[in-house]
């Protein structure tokens, strides 16, 4: 029985991916580290924002690597502020009926704990999550320590529990906790990949998601 659902946010909720690669490519050039392309990018979303550098450019000084962070948080910020990211269609719907049907939602996300706020404000959707946690304040995915706080501070067992991502990170997270999982194929990573992480489903539409979750409920 499904008492809480986990989402991602980037990817998964709100369509974010060509904004993340483009500011992260913006990010490696100011700094003059080696090019990259949107394919190298999309690997790494859900990580923690480091961690995405570091996979990216592994080959870089650390001083390169925490400019090119540096760099993106101020790109990303501008991004935002010119145009908000989008949710993807049927997403309020889906949060809507879960909050009517009185199951818990979480986030679990690779954002800071400050890009994070900024995007519940901007998209007016702070009202539908319980809980939520970033990567700068545990480990990153797919070290599965955020879904344990996140479970812990609910008080839900992690088989009554469902995440919900775009991306093997997601997934794998869940899967090393024995947690089901459901894939969302629109985001970064592609239906093959999520396939292999063994979730419930992966699906190609958002509007989906509500009756594969009336079957677990």
């Amino acid at each position: 029985m499904i008492k809480l659902v986990i989402f991602d946010w980037d990817g998964t909720l709100f369509d974010s991916i060509d904004m993340i690669c483009q500011c992260m490519i913006k990010a490696g050039a100011s700094v003059g580290v080696a090019p990259r392309t949107d394919s190298d990018i999309k690997n790494i979303i859900g990580l923690g924002l480091m961690e995405a550098v570091r996979v990216v450019w592994p080959d870089e000084s650390t001083e390169d690597q925490e400019q090119v962070v540096e760099s993106y948080k101020s790109l990303f910020v501008s991004g935002d502020h010119d145009a908000p990211p989008r949710p993807y269609f049927g997403v309020l719907e889906v949060l809507n009926t879960l909050c009517d049907k009185d199951i818990m939602i979480a986030v679990a996300t690779g954002k800071s704990r400050r890009g994070l706020n900024r995007a519940l404000l901007s998209t007016d959707t702070t009202k539908y999550f319980n809980a939520t946690r970033c990567a700068d304040e545990t480990k990153s995915k797919p070290d599965p320590l955020m879904l344990e706080e996140l479970l812990n501070e609910l008080g839900v067992s992690a088989e009554n529990a469902l995440m919900v991502g775009d991306t093997e990170y997601d997934l794998m997270m869940a899967k090393n906790i024995c947690m089901p999982s459901i894939g969302i194929a629109h985001g970064a990573h592609e239906k093959a990949r999520l396939t292999k992480c063994e979730p419930v489903a992966v699906l190609d539409d958002f509007s989906e998601f509500i009756d594969v979750v009336e079957k677990m409920v």
